[in-house]
């Protein structure tokens, strides 16, 4: 059975959101073991959706790819 968990993301513009999801589209490419993860933007907002095959798997991609996020975000806010 497939565990899954969806992430819902509200940007002030859809130029905050894209920028973000470009920024993570290098770890989509190198993809997390076990896992599958998808972006999508659609105009203010970003989804991710990750799927793995065991809860622990599942764990640790959610928090790979949130702390990968919560770093572009720190980074957009400085620049």
């Amino acid at each position: 059975m497939t565990k899954k968990a969806t992430f819902l993301f509200f940007f002030p513009s859809a130029k905050d959101a894209s920028v973000i999801a470009q920024s993570l589209s290098p770890e989509i490419k190198h993809k997390i073991p076990k896992s599958n993860v998808t972006f999508s933007v659609d105009a203010k907002n970003l989804t991710m959706t990750i799927e793995s095959k065991d809860i622990s798997s599942l764990r640790a991609a959610c928090n790979s790819y949130l702390r990968w996020i919560q770093t572009a975000l720190s980074v957009k806010q400085l620049v």
